[in-house]
Parts: structure tokens; C-alpha cells; sequence
């Protein structure tokens, strides 16, 4: 349940949309679905051994750090920052407010969506910086919610009796080229992606199992395999139900379901559940970033305010700061898919640059005690490919997108250099 909990967020009820935008069959649509539930797994592996040497707050920065150059670890805090996190707390923040507009009976456009959005994210980054917490019981609730949200979807919607028309006649599309195709499947790999996001929780948990290098793989195993089932039942539903034309046309393909299923009311009831767990999954991501900014910080590679804690003991700054990020982006992008492409592009490239860790530190450390990753390095290197694989397709399908974001990625460069200047100048100071 802890691994499960970590990955199902609020993409799982919007992506199918968008994956179905890219490919245009029900096997491609599961498909997409099926392998991005592999790449969670072997994702899941490779940062559980990571955890596993090395128990110091910051995770993938840390392991960046030490294994690679504390270069490739600030450019990794850098677009967590301006990217990764803040954007996908976009994201997150659309979502809420399409099933707002749903929940309501109000004709959804990009622009009422993103003032919507813009209105939670500054209510939730004020909440969070006052230090207003929502308690385990109340996450619980909300990861409960989705789970009930999730169960009464696939099983009203296996109930429709008549599913829309393109679920049994497939699409007439135009030829594609082989390349075209992987292409196209590697782009669907972008919001399946995003959806199962969450199992990098596992460099927090490893520290926390009895007998890690036993029960750590079991449970990511069963844990991620169980998602996957999750998944491939919700979208196997939404094309049942929807068919891909339609699949492709709603970005609130959960809510269509249910309104098919059940009436207005349905639709509506589900949506309720949705924009509630949604909110809930938002406030608690505000929290897991300033861990990384702090690491930087106490490396004197940060603006160490970003580490500051108020009376409350939180991290107002740095909430304050990703959530006024997270506006700018909402306001500027307001698509959905755009902040996917602009989140994912950059995101792949460091779960890359993570995975060779896995080598780098193998070979200092051959015969250590620690949690080893199944089939490696044959895994290893499937998820090093796949997350290439996934780069190429979103650098070819939005050029434009991966262009501001890598940008803003390379701009942590220069960036670099001048912190790591100002903490020789302070050493130099302090010596003399």
C-alpha cells in the first residue's frame, strides 16, 4: 500500500486522454500503459539500491552528487525548481480545476481553468507556509478517496451495456512508417509516465524496512505490479466506454465515464471525488522539493533562505517561492499537455542520468551490502532507454516546449559556477 499510495496521484483520472491523442487503438492505448507500468518498476529498483547506500536528506541530488559531479546535482535541484516540481504542480493544479468545471456544470476553457488553478495553487502555498498540516489521517482520507473514486469507475463502467461506437471500430488512419510509430508510442509514454510518478518514494522507504534487501523488492513488485493492474482497468474502461476517438476528445475522461454509466449525477459524484483527492495530493507535493533546496543550500550552492524554517517549522520560502512558479507556469502554458511535455522533457533526462549512477557507484563498491537491483544491468539499461527513447519523441513532437524547458535547464549552468565562486570567496574569507 505505501508503494501504491506514492504513485496514484490525480494523472491516472486525466492522462488516458491524452495518451489516446497520441495513439489511436485500444491496443496501443493499453499498450502505452503496460510498458510505462515496466518503466515505474525498473525505476522503482534502481532507486531503492540508491537509498540503500546512502541515507542522507536530498535523494536524487545526493546521488547525483556523489556518483556523477555536484554540476549535474545542482542542474538537477535547478529544474526541480523552475520545472520538474513546479510544473508539475501545474499540472496537478489543471486537473483539480477541469473536474471543478465538471463538478459544477460550467463550460470548461484553458483560460477559466488556469485562473481556477492559479486561485487553488495560492490558497494551498499560503496554507502550507502558515504551516496548517493536513495530518496522516487526513492524507490517508484522500488516498482512500481515490481508491473508492478508482473502484466505482471500472466497475459502473464495465456495467454500460452500449460503449460508445469508435471502442469496436477502430480509427482509419493513414499509414505510418515504423519510425512514425515509435515516435508516436514513445510520445504516449509521456502522460503514462507522469501518471505513474511516484515511485521514486522508494529512496525514502528503503531506510525504513525490516530486511530491506528481502522485503524492498517484494514489495515494490507487488506494489507496482498492482498499479499497473489499477491502470490498465481505468483506461481499459475509458476506451470500453468512450471508445479512443472519444477518449481523445474529453480531458475528463473518468467523469464522461461515469456520466455515461450513471447519469449527470454520476458524472458529477466522481468528479467531486477527484477535485477533493486532487487537492489533497497537491498540498502534500508542496512539501517533498524544499528537502533537495535544502541539501543545496547546506552545500553552499543555494540561496540558503530556501532552507529557512518559520515558527512552524516549515519551509516558507521555498513553498512560497514554487508555489508563485507554479502560477507563472499555469497562467503562461494553460494546456495541460503542454506542462506535461514541458515537465517530462526535462524530468526523463535526470531519472537517466540517476540510473548510470547505479554503475558509477557499483563499481567503487562491488562486493557492498546493500539492496541489488534484479536482472541488472540488462533493467538498468531498459530504463536508461526508455527514458531516451521518451526524450527523442516529446524533442520531436513539441520542439518549441523542449526548447523553453531544456533552456531554462541549461540556464542552471552559468548559475552553477557563479554559487560555487561566491562559496570559495566565503571559504577563503573564513580561513583568513
Amino acid at each position: 500500500m505505501i508503494v501504491m499510495g506514492g504513485i496514484i496521484g490525480a494523472g491516472i483520472f486525466t492522462n488516458p486522454y491524452v495518451v489516446a491523442q497520441q495513439v489511436h487503438t485500444p491496443l496501443l492505448i493499453l499498450g502505452a500503459w503496460a510498458v510505462g507500468g515496466l518503466i515505474a518498476l525498473a525505476g522503482a529498483f534502481i532507486y531503492a539500491e540508491l537509498s540503500s547506500q546512502s541515507s542522507e536528506s536530498g535523494g536524487q541530488y545526493v546521488y547525483l552528487r556523489d556518483a556523477l559531479h555536484p554540476l549535474v546535482a545542482f542542474g538537477y535541484g535547478w529544474s526541480l525548481l523552475f520545472v520538474i516540481q513546479t510544473g508539475g504542480m501545474a499540472a496537478v493544479a489543471l486537473i483539480f480545476a477541469n473536474h471543478v468545471f465538471e463538478l459544477v456544470g460550467a463550460q470548461v476553457t484553458d483560460v477559466r481553468a488556469a485562473l481556477l488553478a492559479s486561485a487553488a495553487l495560492a490558497l494551498l502555498t499560503i496554507i502550507n507556509c502558515i504551516g496548517v498540516r493536513a495530518g496522516s489521517v487526513t492524507q490517508n482520507l484522500f488516498m482512500v478517496l481515490k481508491l473508492i473514486a478508482i473502484g466505482v469507475l471500472v466497475a459502473f463502467g464495465l456495467m454500460i451495456s452500449h460503449p460508445a461506437q469508435g471502442a469496436t471500430v477502430p480509427t482509419a488512419l493513414a499509414p505510418a512508417s515504423t519510425l512514425q510509430m515509435l515516435i508516436a508510442f514513445g510520445a504516449a509514454l509521456i502522460p503514462a509516465q507522469f501518471a505513474y510518478g511516484g515511485w521514486q518514494t522508494a529512496c525514502f522507504v528503503a531506510g525504513e524496512v525490516r530486511e530491506p534487501r528481502r522485503n524492498l523488492p517484494r514489495g515494490l513488485l507487488f506494489g507496482v505490479l498492482g498499479v499497473i493492474v489499477v491502470y490498465l482497468s481505468v483506461n481499459y474502461v475509458c476506451v470500453h466506454a468512450l471508445g479512443a476517438d472519444g477518449l481523445a476528445q474529453t480531458k475528463t475522461p473518468a467523469s464522461a465515464v461515469m456520466r455515461l454509466a450513471l447519469g449527470e449525477k454520476g458524472g458529477r459524484f466522481l468528479a467531486a471525488g477527484i477535485a477533493i483527492s486532487t487537492i489533497g495530493f497537491l498540498s502534500q507535493s508542496m512539501l517533498t522539493a524544499p528537502r533537495v533546496y535544502f541539501a543545496m543550500a547546506d552545500d553552499g550552492l543555494f540561496f540558503k533562505q530556501l532552507a529557512w524554517l518559520n515558527r512552524a517549522r516549515v519551509p516558507a520560502i521555498a513553498i512560497a517561492l514554487q508555489g508563485g512558479l507554479a502560477i507563472v507556469i499555469v497562467l503562461v502554458a494553460s494546456r495541460f499537455e503542454q506542462i506535461l511535455n514541458y515537465v517530462v522533457s526535462v524530468d526523463v533526462i535526470f531519472f537517466a542520468l540517476t540510473a548510470v549512477c547505479v554503475f558509477v557507484f557499483r563499481r567503487r563498491n562491488p562486493r557492498g551490502d546493500f539492496f541489488r537491483i534484479p536482472g541488472h544491468p540488462f533493467t538498468t539499461l531498459f530504463f536508461i532507454a526508455a527514458c531516451c527513447v521518451i526524450t527523442f519523441s516529446v524533442v520531436y513532437k513539441e520542439p518549441l516546449n523542449t526548447a523553453i524547458s531544456l533552456g531554462i535547464m541549461l540556464a542552471g549552468l552559468p548559475a552553477y559556477f557563479v554559487w560555487a565562486w561566491l562559496r570559495k570567496r566565503r571559504e577563503r574569507i573564513d580561513l583568513s
